[in-house]
């Protein structure tokens, strides 16, 4: 398990609380490691920025923090080495620092009156069977 610490959040509205919301919004999320230093032989730091961003523009929220990660010293040394290559952090890195921004970013999105950052519930698509070709739909005008 790797612990992540928040820092600081914060989340603003730019749509008037008197109006409706769009019927429409499409919700991004951004996650940045944006470092990776190293505290002694076995740990290394990861501070971390998760935004979250709506278009049309209702609101914005972010939370930063530092993600601590303690390993043996060759899997720190080989994390350090590829961050300096420029390459993808570990999965349980990016695992950590979204499960704990992203659970902060519903409650601030709750706080402010908007749609929490979550992937739409919705039914099952029909999947065609095999064997079967399903038509496609034309449009003609």
């Amino acid at each position: 398990m790797i612990p992540a610490f928040r820092s600081r959040k914060s989340g603003e509205r730019y749509w008037a609380y008197d109006s409706q919301l769009p019927a429409q919004v499409q919700i991004g999320v951004n996650i940045n490691i944006v470092g990776l230093d190293q505290k002694g032989e076995l740990a290394a730091e990861a501070p971390f920025v998760f935004t979250v961003t709506y278009a049309p523009s209702i609101a914005q929220l972010s939370v930063k923090g530092k993600a601590l990660v303690n390993g043996e010293k060759s899997e720190i040394s080989k994390m350090i080495e590829e961050h300096k290559q420029n390459k993808p952090p570990p999965g349980p890195v990016i695992q950590a620092v979204s499960s704990i921004a992203m659970a902060e970013a519903i409650i601030l999105s709750k706080s402010l009156g908007v749609p929490p950052p979550l992937p739409p519930m919705g039914l099952p698509t029909e999947q065609p069977q095999q064997g079967l070709k399903r038509s496609e739909s034309r449009y003609t005008t």
